[in-house]
C-alpha cells in the first residue's frame, strides 16, 4: 500500500508559518524514525512526502530525508510561482529522481484568483516541460480558479489534494459537490482522499463522511483516486491507523481491483514510483 500524501518537520527550521506555537500534536519534530514505526504498524511500503513550508531549503530537507530510505517513493516541494528565477531551482530539483511534484500554498494566499496571474504562468508552463506533476491545494472558494488553470493547461499532470477541503463539518456538500463534478468531468486531475478527517473534527465518522466519498468516487473513478495520511495534521483528529481503517471501510462498495488502485495503483503510476 502507498500512502500519497504525508509530512515530516522540525519546527525549530522556522519556515512553518502556519503552525501554531504550542499546539501538542503538531508543534513537535515529527522524524523519519516515527514515519516508519506508523507505515509499519499499517503495511504500508512507500510514501509521498509533500511540503509544508513556503520555502527551497525544505524542498531540500526532504529530499535528504528521501534519500536515506526507500519508503520515501517521492517529494512534492515548493518553489516561487512568483519569482521567474526559481526556473532554475525547479530545473536543479526535476533532476533528482525522487521530486515528483511542485505545489504552492494556495489556500494560504489572500487572492482567490492569484492561480490565474500572469506573472505565474510561466511556472505552470515549465511544470509541464520538465515532466512534473502539480499538485493542488486549495479551499472549496478555489475550485473555479483550479479549474480554468487546469483547463489551460490540459497537459499538466494534476492532482488535487484533500479533495478540495469540503467543510464536513459545517455540513458544506451541494456546492462544493457541483465543483466537484466540474474538476472531475471537464479535466483530467487526479484527487487525494487525504485530509478529510480534519475537515469533519467531530463529524469525522463513516456516517458523515460517507456521503463524500461516494460522490468523489462517481465523479473520479477508483483511477484517478489516492488515499493520503495527511500524517501528522491527521492525529488533530485520530491517529494513522483509525483513518486508514475508516478510509477502507468508506471505500468498500469499490471491486478489488478498485481497492487496489485507490490505496496503491493510482498514486503509483501519478507519480511514477520505481
Amino acid at each position: 500500500m502507498i500512502d500519497a500524501h504525508h509530512h515530516l518537520w522540525n519546527p525549530a527550521r522556522g519556515d512553518y508559518g502556519w503552525m501554531p506555537e504550542d499546539d501538542a500534536t503538531l508543534s513537535r519534530h515529527y522524524r523519519l524514525q516515527d514515519l516508519i514505526s506508523v507505515t509499519e504498524q499499517n503495511s504500508i511500503t512507500q510514501t509521498i512526502l509533500v511540503q509544508a513550508a513556503p520555502s527551497v531549503h525544505e524542498t531540500e530537507y526532504m529530499l535528504g530525508i528521501a534519500d536515506s530510505t526507500d519508503l520515501i517513493g517521492g517529494v512534492v516541494g515548493w518553489i516561487d510561482f512568483e519569482d521567474r528565477h526559481d526556473r532554475q531551482q525547479l530545473e536543479r530539483l526535476a533532476n533528482h529522481p525522487k521530486f515528483k511534484s511542485v505545489r504552492p500554498m494556495v489556500q494560504d494566499i489572500e487572492d482567490d484568483h492569484w492561480l490565474l496571474r500572469d506573472d505565474i504562468k510561466w511556472a505552470f508552463d515549465a511544470v509541464i516541460e520538465l515532466d512534473i506533476c502539480f499538485d493542488a491545494l486549495g479551499f472549496p472558494r478555489h475550485s473555479a480558479p483550479f479549474l480554468q488553470v487546469f483547463q489551460r493547461h490540459p497537459d499538466m499532470k494534476v492532482v488535487i489534494d484533500h479533495c478540495m477541503k469540503p467543510q464536513i463539518a459545517d455540513g458544506g456538500f451541494d456546492d462544493w459537490a457541483t465543483d466537484i463534478e466540474n474538476l472531475a468531468s471537464q479535466t483530467s486531475a487526479f484527487i487525494k482522499l487525504s485530509g478529510l478527517v480534519t475537515e469533519a473534527a467531530e463529524k469525522a465518522n463513516q456516517r458523515a463522511m460517507q456521503p463524500y466519498i461516494d460522490h468523489v468516487v462517481a465523479c473520479f473513478g477508483a483511477d484517478r483516486i489516492m488515499w493520503g495520511s495527511d500524517w501528522p495534521v491527521s492525529r488533530l483528529s485520530m491517529e494513522y491507523g483509525d483513518w486508514l481503517s475508516l478510509a477502507k471501510s468508506l471505500t468498500d462498495q469499490l471491486s478489488d481491483a478498485g481497492k487496489s488502485a485507490v490505496f496503491s495503483n493510482t498514486a503509483s503510476q501519478f507519480y511514477s514510483l520505481n
